[in-house]
């Protein structure tokens, strides 16, 4: 949980997912910390979150 709210409050990359939802994304240990957030409610609201080894599979553009 404390992962999820750093991340939450400093993503290393936000990433739009559709009009209205993004996913904010930043490296935890050895995995990449990936959460899912609609962000047209107020407050934004999770909607789901996982972690991947497959770091370059879902990192954007460098």
């Amino acid at each position: 949980m404390r992962e999820l709210q750093r991340l939450l409050n400093q993503p290393e990359e936000i990433l739009p997912v559709r009009e209205g939802r993004v996913v904010a994304q930043g490296i935890s240990g050895d995995y990449l910390l990936r959460v899912f957030v609609d962000v047209d409610r107020d407050p934004p609201e999770v909607v789901t979150c996982y972690r991947t080894s497959r770091i370059n599979k879902y990192r954007g553009p460098s």
